[in-house]
């Protein structure tokens, strides 16, 4: 069985995983995800990027519950949907961005202006191995455990 990302190129995996973005050479935006073709800036004609990886830490934009099933291409875990939350992470890059949090953490361990790290979690297991996908993990600052 192997490991493999469930979305190919969009993030590093190992011990220090990180998104994957686009910076365009000519204006310097930061993208994600990766794109090529013609800069999203719209005040920009940029044509060449370079894959560049974003912050791993951000901090709580926003975050709701997913209390219902996500339609396809989502694959969830089982036949019954199982609630899960979903972070808006900014990043030092100045992006939002979109993810599920990691396991074991809920809408309760969450707010705005939180500290957040980025952790490669499996997604689903298929006949070839695990999927994963980027979440997002609460950052516990050392004395707070001591405080719940």
């Amino acid at each position: 069985m192997t490991t493999t990302p469930a979305i190919d190129g969009w993030f590093t995996s190992g011990d220090l995983p990180a998104l994957l973005g686009s910076r365009c050479g000519l204006c310097a935006t930061v993208f994600f995800p990766r794109l090529d073709g013609f800069c999203r800036n719209p005040a920009c004609s940029g044509e060449e990027f370079e894959t560049v990886e974003l912050s791993r830490r951000g901090t709580v934009w926003s975050y709701t519950d997913a209390q219902y099933q996500p339609p396809p291409p989502y694959i969830p875990r089982s036949e019954n949907h199982e609630p899960f939350a979903i972070a808006a992470v900014e990043l030092a890059e100045g992006l939002v961005v979109l993810g599920q949090v990691a396991d074991g953490y809920g809408v309760a361990d969450l707010r705005v202006g939180a500290e957040v790290e980025l952790v490669v979690e499996p997604l689903y297991t298929d006949e070839t191995g695990d999927r994963t996908i980027w979440r997002w993990k609460p950052v516990v600052e050392l004395g707070a455990e001591a405080d719940q």
